[in-house]
């Protein structure tokens, strides 16, 4: 299959589809050019249908930890499985790190305290939120795929461009 190279150098394009990848994956909704959107549609369902096939594969494992008595406590400790961790691996690999922000009026320490142990917002949003829900409703419609929608919305003043929005099903 032919990739579209969008006017660019590999490094230059794959740069934009990283950016924009992150930044659909953590709005659910962007604007571009209809050529950029086609190109971003296979490289966010490839990373979708990654994640959905390896988010369930969870591995519960004893740790041993000392409390402030200076007792030792055991307890479960949910990780991430073989093929899990992999997927995670490979996404981090395609996407930006992104900060979780703070919420109009929010308070620094409830912010903190939010935020205490998710070290990656955005895969941690991609394995929680999108993997079930995608999940969900391929097991309803019986069809995998088809995360992402382009609804083209004229063209831009300047370049003559025509423009897209693509989002997040």
């Amino acid at each position: 299959m032919k990739v579209k190279q969008l006017g660019r150098p590999t490094e230059e394009r794959l740069a934009i589809m990283r950016n924009q990848a992150t930044d659909l994956l953590w709005k659910g909704k962007i604007e571009t050019t209809l050529a950029r959107a086609k190109s971003l549609r296979s490289y966010v369902e490839k990373l979708l249908t990654l994640a959905i096939n390896s988010y369930e594969d969870v591995v519960t494992v004893q740790k041993t930890t000392i409390n402030k008595k200076g007792e030792k406590v055991a307890r479960e400790v949910l990780n991430d499985g073989p093929k899990k961790l992999a997927a995670r691996r490979k996404i981090m690999s395609k996407v930006y790190s992104v900060k979780e922000e703070r919420k109009p009026g929010e308070k620094k320490a409830d912010y903190l305290l939010r935020i205490d142990n998710i070290k990656n917002p955005l895969l941690e949003k991609i394995f929680n939120i999108y993997a079930p829900k995608y999940a969900e409703r391929a097991k309803e419609l019986g069809t995998k795929g088809g995360y992402t929608r382009i609804l083209r919305t004229g063209i831009r003043k300047g370049d003559n461009a025509e423009m897209a929005i693509i989002e997040l099903i």
